[in-house]
């Protein structure tokens, strides 16, 4: 069994600007996702399927697609406002779709082998997905997720707020809340979020903390199409009500249907929230190259 990468690319990167998901990164032009790519192919995933918007496709098989569909297996599905809403009679007027977690949906059909989910702007470094290749290859069940948590202080950028997943683990490891902050910046006297009301509220820099880096059974498919379909109903008049994984999981674990095993990484994490982090990320990607973690060029 080899498991499959889920890329979730259909974003357009409101603070950056512009198709972020393509931008070259890495010495040979490569995009970030590329490096996710590489670096799931190491660890033994024997597909990659990408989840973008129709009217991206040509741009994106153009300059980072073809590349890929040389080196692994690669399906794309697609992201639209009444993506998996056959059954709604009239499909609400709205901007963006739906979320995360019905990104995830609109890639069912090629979902048949556990599967991690990742964003296609985040670079996550290669012992995450060598740790989370062995975990769905040998551990992974209809009842038993995994995911891969990143030190709060190992996932900031320098040039404003992000947002992010804070986690709690059980002493066992299993994870038991996450819980969405936004507005988290380092000060001169450590890390901080704002709450809703303007509050300050200190974080340490150990908290673990979810960068959507989730691995899942394929039955889990099933649990998503219930709780969107459940969701779709219960926001219909809300038209920027999003469809979190989060909640999703959230839901399964306080259900008492699922265990979700957290696998700590102390990896660097590289991403580009504003276009100032650009230049952080190439720098590193420079650097790693340097010291022989990734050839100059992804793909010779």
């Amino acid at each position: 069994m080899q498991p499959t990468l889920l890329i979730l690319a259909a974003g357009i990167g409101s603070r950056y600007g512009g198709l972020k998901q393509v931008d070259g990164m890495g010495g040979g032009g490569e995009a970030i996702l590329e490096f996710s790519v590489y670096d799931a192919i190491r660890a033994g995933f024997g597909k990659v399927v990408f989840v973008i918007r129709k009217d991206i496709e040509e741009a994106f098989r153009d300059k980072v697609g073809r590349r890929i569909e040389a080196q692994i297996q690669t399906e794309y599905a697609f992201q639209e406002m009444d993506t998996a809403l056959d059954w709604l009679g009239q499909v609400p007027h709205r901007e963006k779709p739906w979320g995360t977690g019905h990104a995830i949906l609109s890639a069912k059909k090629y979902l048949t082998e556990p599967f991690i989910a990742i964003n296609a702007d985040d670079f996550y470094g290669a012992d995450s997905f060598q740790a989370i290749a062995s975990f769905l290859k040998q551990e992974c069940t209809p009842r038993r997720y995994g995911m891969v948590a990143y030190r709060l202080g190992n996932t900031l950028s320098e040039n404003g707020f992000v947002s992010r997943g804070v986690c709690s683990v059980s002493p066992e490891g299993f994870l038991t809340d996450v819980v969405e902050r936004t507005k988290i910046e380092r000060m001169d006297d450590g890390i901080h979020f704002l709450d809703e009301t303007g509050g300050r509220h200190f974080l340490e820099d150990q908290t673990p903390v979810s960068m959507n880096f989730w691995g899942f059974h394929p039955t889990v498919l099933q649990e998503i199409e219930t709780q969107f379909q459940d969701f779709v109903q219960a926001n219909l008049d809300k038209p920027k009500a999003e469809f979190y994984i989060p909640t999703v999981v959230n839901n399964l674990i306080k259900s008492g249907k699922i265990n979700l095993q957290v696998l700590t990484s102390e990896s660097q994490w590289y991403g580009v929230t504003y276009p100032e982090d650009k230049d952080t990320v190439q720098q590193a990607l420079r650097d790693m190259a340097a010291k022989g973690m990734y050839p100059g060029k992804l793909w010779g």
